[in-house]
């Protein structure tokens, strides 16, 4: 499966210089916060991957204008042709009136409600975030500081990857990819493309959290044997 990952900036070589060939190869969008509703519904538009996204801290917006025909993957699991992505957005709450701004134990309590979800999925493939874990691609400065929390996810279920934006590359600090145990951890500032093989998710529809919608699946592999 081949993704492409966006963050915090839009990309001009998708956008203002539109090359139809560059979206051709995607089969899926994942954003990880901090673009505008315009700009992902012009990628679902003149591509055919879905668009997967999160909450940035700047995205209060979303709450009355969301991006139409976009997936918001905001505390839960989203199962996309065997792939399971969980997805919690927004960064720590260094401004009192920002939505989607949280502190350490706000943004704990989201991660027990996540982990839940996660459990009957038996398991994620990829954590999707707009702040990255608390010394995997963070910042030094508050508002940049990663979740300490988020390492609860990553020590628990060990998804394959961790996609997260927030820390700008041209900052002049952080890194385009970390590495936590078997996580490959991925700052998709901008645009970044990223093969998953078929051998590092499950088979398509193998668990959905559906227990209806799991035994229908099951019946009719059942009936193509």
């Amino acid at each position: 499966m081949r993704v492409l990952i966006i963050a915090d900036e839009e990309s001009r070589a998708l956008y203002d210089h539109y090359d139809s060939s560059r979206l051709r190869d995607v089969d899926l969008i994942l954003s990880c916060g901090d673009l505008s509703a315009s700009y992902l519904e012009f990628l679902v538009t003149m591509g055919h991957a879905p668009v997967v996204y999160i909450m940035g801290n700047h995205d209060d917006r979303f709450r009355a204008h969301p991006p139409e025909g976009c997936i918001c993957v905001e505390e839960r699991v989203f199962n996309y042709k065997g792939l399971r992505i969980a997805g919690l957005g927004g960064s720590l709450r260094y401004k009192p009136d920002g939505i989607y701004m949280y502190t350490e134990e706000e943004q704990k309590k989201r991660v027990q409600k996540l982990k839940r979800q996660i459990q009957k999925y038996h398991g994620i493939d990829v954590f999707l975030t707009h702040a990255p874990a608390r010394g995997l691609g963070d910042g030094e400065d508050f508002p940049h500081r990663g979740f300490e929390c988020f390492h609860e996810i990553l020590d628990e279920f060990h998804p394959k990857y961790m996609f997260h934006g927030h820390q700008h590359l041209n900052y002049g600090s952080g890194t385009r990819e970390n590495r936590k145990n078997d996580t490959r951890i991925i700052n998709g500032y901008q645009s970044c493309r990223v093969e998953i093989g078929p051998e590092e998710y499950p088979a398509e529809y193998e668990n959905t959290g559906s227990l209806i919608f799991d035994l229908y699946n099951k019946l009719k592999r059942q009936g193509k044997q």
